[in-house]
């Protein structure tokens, strides 16, 4: 079930060590239409995004949103101010999957206190 006020549902996917101490860690994303993350974050190890369905507009560092589509990815660098995410669109849903290669101890994303 999506937050109800934001439209976002996020669902752990996948959690598998790697080598070398590192662990392969993926959350599935979901908006509904208008659907939005709340506040701003960060991913320490970096983001590898592909959106599956709809469009997603991401904000990183400042910089203008970038407008992904279905079959589209994206890589955030490690430790970017991650500021916009959300659908693209107030009408159809959007989903995506967002990887991670972590450290030991490390977690996926960091919430900031805005």
């Amino acid at each position: 079930m999506p937050d109800d006020s934001s439209g976002e549902r996020v669902t752990p996917v996948l959690d598998f060590p790697f080598r070398d101490g590192l662990t392969v860690n993926a959350v599935r994303v979901d908006y509904a239409p208008g659907g939005f993350t709340r506040g701003t974050h960060r991913h320490p190890s970096g983001a590898y995004v592909y959106v599956m369905e709809g469009s997603v507009l991401f904000g990183v560092d400042g910089g203008a949103p970038v407008l992904l589509k279905a079959g589209e990815s994206f890589f955030e660098p490690p430790g970017a101010l991650h500021s916009v995410s959300r659908n693209a669109s107030a009408k159809i849903p959007a989903s995506m999957i967002a990887f991670f290669v972590l450290g030991e101890g490390e977690t996926a994303t960091v919430y900031n206190d805005d």
